[in-house]
């Protein structure tokens, strides 16, 4: 499930020992360019993560939507499986944002922490794979609480200078906690 490639970048500089300088110069330009592309692309694929997080977090319908493709897919399921869930396969920015800010704003504060994202980028295309944990706790008794820890695995497409996300899948590690309590039970998440 993880992008288990052995470096991040896939950009290495050409083979200069027999080049003039001159064509050692051109080289070093063109790998210098093309490392900042890669760089770039990989800050960017990483926001729309971030952008899905924090979008979450501050119930900003705006930033949230920024993180999806208008077609994108975003598959819970595998997650929800854990503890009985049955969501559907959520299809759509529009569906997404309204059937995830609409469960969440002002029922729910969100907080979620991305770590080990690793990419792979293949032209207009990239996919993210990272762990995030989400802490879900009821606005009204932040004593009712679900602690997820979930493995991501996200495909995304060039927009423009930016990356948005094609297809979420979300597993679950683990969890601590009631999700059902926020997300509801098995007919109703």
């Amino acid at each position: 499930m993880f992008v288990t490639r052995e470096s991040a970048l896939s950009t290495t500089r050409s083979a200069q020992s027999e080049n003039t300088a001159a064509d050692t110069a051109g080289n070093m330009a063109t790998d210098t360019a093309d490392v900042v592309r890669e760089l770039r692309d990989h800050a960017e694929i990483l926001d729309a993560l971030y952008r899905f997080g924090l979008g979450q977090d501050l119930q900003d319908e705006r930033l949230f939507a920024s993180a999806f493709a208008a077609d994108a897919e975003l598959d819970f399921r595998p997650a929800a499986a854990r503890w009985g869930g049955r969501p559907p396969l959520m299809t759509g920015r529009e569906a997404i944002v309204g059937t995830i800010l609409g469960m969440f704003t002002g029922r729910v504060d969100t907080t979620h922490q991305i770590t080990n994202p690793r990419i792979s980028v293949d032209g207009d295309t990239a996919r993210l794979t990272a762990l995030v944990e989400a802490q879900h706790l009821l606005t009204a008794d932040h004593a009712t609480f679900a602690l997820l820890k979930n493995p991501y695995d996200v495909e995304l497409v060039r927009d423009g200078e930016r990356w948005v996300i094609r297809r979420m899948r979300i597993h679950n590690a683990w969890y601590t906690g009631d999700p059902t309590a926020f997300f509801g039970s098995a007919e109703a998440v």
